[in-house]
Protein backbone atom coordinates (compact mmCIF):
# COMPACT_ATOMS: atom_id res chain seq x y z
CA UNK A 1 0.00 0.00 0.00
CA UNK A 2 1.54 3.28 -1.00
CA UNK A 3 2.06 6.28 1.29
CA UNK A 4 -1.36 8.36 2.10
CA UNK A 5 -3.97 5.69 0.90
CA UNK A 6 -7.24 4.85 1.87
CA UNK A 7 -9.90 2.27 1.46
CA UNK A 8 -13.00 4.67 1.22
CA UNK A 9 -16.02 3.54 2.69
CA UNK A 10 -18.70 5.22 0.47
CA UNK A 11 -20.64 5.50 3.95
CA UNK A 12 -22.79 8.36 4.50
CA UNK A 13 -22.01 9.53 8.18
CA UNK A 14 -25.75 9.19 9.54
CA UNK A 15 -25.42 5.37 9.17
CA UNK A 16 -23.24 2.94 10.71
CA UNK A 17 -19.33 3.52 9.36
CA UNK A 18 -16.05 1.28 9.23
CA UNK A 19 -13.76 1.96 11.78
CA UNK A 20 -11.08 4.57 10.54
CA UNK A 21 -7.36 3.88 10.98
CA UNK A 22 -4.58 6.05 10.74
CA UNK A 23 -1.15 4.07 10.35
CA UNK A 24 2.05 5.79 10.28
CA UNK A 25 6.04 4.78 11.14
CA UNK A 26 8.07 7.67 13.38
CA UNK A 27 10.92 8.75 13.15
CA UNK A 28 13.87 7.13 11.19
CA UNK A 29 13.27 3.77 10.68
CA UNK A 30 13.38 2.63 7.35
CA UNK A 31 11.21 -0.89 7.55
CA UNK A 32 7.58 -1.27 6.39
CA UNK A 33 6.53 -4.21 5.48
CA UNK A 34 4.76 -5.55 9.13
CA UNK A 35 3.23 -2.36 9.09
CA UNK A 36 1.53 -2.82 5.43
CA UNK A 37 0.47 -6.28 6.89
CA UNK A 38 -1.18 -4.51 9.07
CA UNK A 39 -2.89 -2.30 6.95
CA UNK A 40 -3.81 -4.80 4.47
CA UNK A 41 -5.33 -7.01 7.25
CA UNK A 42 -7.01 -4.53 8.53
CA UNK A 43 -9.07 -3.51 5.66
CA UNK A 44 -9.71 -6.69 4.66
CA UNK A 45 -11.61 -6.62 7.74
CA UNK A 46 -14.08 -3.87 6.95
CA UNK A 47 -12.08 -0.91 7.89
CA UNK A 48 -10.95 2.08 6.65
CA UNK A 49 -7.48 2.66 6.68
CA UNK A 50 -4.84 5.30 5.80
CA UNK A 51 -1.28 4.79 5.84
CA UNK A 52 1.22 7.93 6.20
CA UNK A 53 4.34 6.31 4.85
CA UNK A 54 7.53 6.40 6.85
CA UNK A 55 9.75 9.00 8.76
CA UNK A 56 6.61 11.02 10.11
CA UNK A 57 6.66 12.96 12.85
CA UNK A 58 3.13 12.82 15.87
CA UNK A 59 2.49 16.20 14.89
CA UNK A 60 2.20 15.44 11.73
CA UNK A 61 0.17 12.05 12.74
CA UNK A 62 -2.12 13.60 15.52
CA UNK A 63 -2.98 16.57 12.71
CA UNK A 64 -3.73 13.72 9.89
CA UNK A 65 -6.15 11.56 12.76
CA UNK A 66 -7.73 15.06 13.87
CA UNK A 67 -8.72 15.93 10.06
CA UNK A 68 -9.79 12.17 9.11
CA UNK A 69 -11.63 11.51 12.36
CA UNK A 70 -9.26 8.40 12.77
CA UNK A 71 -11.12 6.36 15.70
CA UNK A 72 -7.46 4.19 15.59
CA UNK A 73 -3.83 5.74 15.66
CA UNK A 74 -1.17 2.84 15.16
CA UNK A 75 2.59 3.22 15.47
CA UNK A 76 5.06 0.70 14.35
CA UNK A 77 8.32 1.16 16.00
CA UNK A 78 11.35 -1.05 15.39
CA UNK A 79 14.09 1.31 15.81
CA UNK A 80 14.02 1.25 19.92
CA UNK A 81 12.36 4.82 20.58
CA UNK A 82 9.36 3.72 21.56
CA UNK A 83 9.50 5.06 24.92
CA UNK A 84 10.24 8.73 23.89
CA UNK A 85 8.41 9.01 20.44
CA UNK A 86 5.08 7.53 21.95
CA UNK A 87 5.11 10.00 24.64
CA UNK A 88 5.43 12.13 22.34
CA UNK A 89 2.73 10.76 20.16
CA UNK A 90 0.40 10.69 22.93
CA UNK A 91 1.28 14.53 23.71
CA UNK A 92 0.58 15.27 20.40
CA UNK A 93 -3.12 13.78 20.42
CA UNK A 94 -3.74 15.27 23.52
CA UNK A 95 -3.31 18.30 21.96
CA UNK A 96 -5.57 18.06 18.71
CA UNK A 97 -8.10 17.12 21.91
CA UNK A 98 -8.52 13.93 20.79
CA UNK A 99 -7.73 11.69 23.48
CA UNK A 100 -10.42 9.54 24.60
CA UNK A 101 -11.60 9.76 21.03
CA UNK A 102 -8.71 7.83 19.11
CA UNK A 103 -7.13 4.83 20.69
CA UNK A 104 -3.39 4.55 20.17
CA UNK A 105 -1.68 1.60 19.51
CA UNK A 106 1.82 0.47 18.87
CA UNK A 107 3.60 -2.21 17.65
CA UNK A 108 7.04 -3.53 16.60
CA UNK A 109 10.16 -4.39 18.39
CA UNK A 110 9.08 -3.53 21.81
CA UNK A 111 10.44 -5.63 25.30
CA UNK A 112 7.92 -7.03 27.21
CA UNK A 113 9.72 -4.70 29.96
CA UNK A 114 8.30 -2.01 28.21
CA UNK A 115 5.10 -2.45 28.01
CA UNK A 116 3.52 -1.12 30.68
CA UNK A 117 5.46 1.73 30.46
CA UNK A 118 3.88 2.87 27.35
CA UNK A 119 0.55 2.10 28.93
CA UNK A 120 1.24 4.53 31.83
CA UNK A 121 2.39 7.02 28.85
CA UNK A 122 -1.33 6.85 27.40
CA UNK A 123 -0.96 4.13 24.58
CA UNK A 124 -3.64 1.67 24.81
CA UNK A 125 -2.42 -1.13 23.33
CA UNK A 126 0.88 -2.64 22.79
CA UNK A 127 1.85 -5.26 20.31
CA UNK A 128 5.03 -6.41 19.52
CA UNK A 129 6.87 -8.31 17.18
CA UNK A 130 5.10 -11.68 16.49
CA UNK A 131 1.71 -10.42 17.83
CA UNK A 132 -1.29 -11.97 15.73
CA UNK A 133 -3.46 -9.69 13.26
CA UNK A 134 -6.55 -10.99 14.57
CA UNK A 135 -5.45 -10.00 18.25
CA UNK A 136 -4.53 -6.13 17.03
CA UNK A 137 -8.07 -6.54 14.91
CA UNK A 138 -9.77 -7.84 18.20
CA UNK A 139 -8.60 -5.17 19.89
CA UNK A 140 -9.15 -2.33 18.06
CA UNK A 141 -13.19 -3.90 17.61
CA UNK A 142 -13.34 -4.21 21.71
CA UNK A 143 -11.81 -1.00 22.49
CA UNK A 144 -12.33 1.48 19.81
CA UNK A 145 -14.07 4.67 21.20
CA UNK A 146 -17.62 5.18 20.62
CA UNK A 147 -18.78 8.68 18.40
Amino acid sequence: MPPETSAASGTPPDEKRPIKVILAKLGLDGHDRGIKVVARALEKSGMDVTYMGMRVTPDEVAERAAELGADVIGISLLSGVHNQLMGKMVKAVEEQEMRGEALIIVGGTIPDSDVEKLKEAGVDGVFPVGSSLRDIERFIRDNFPAK
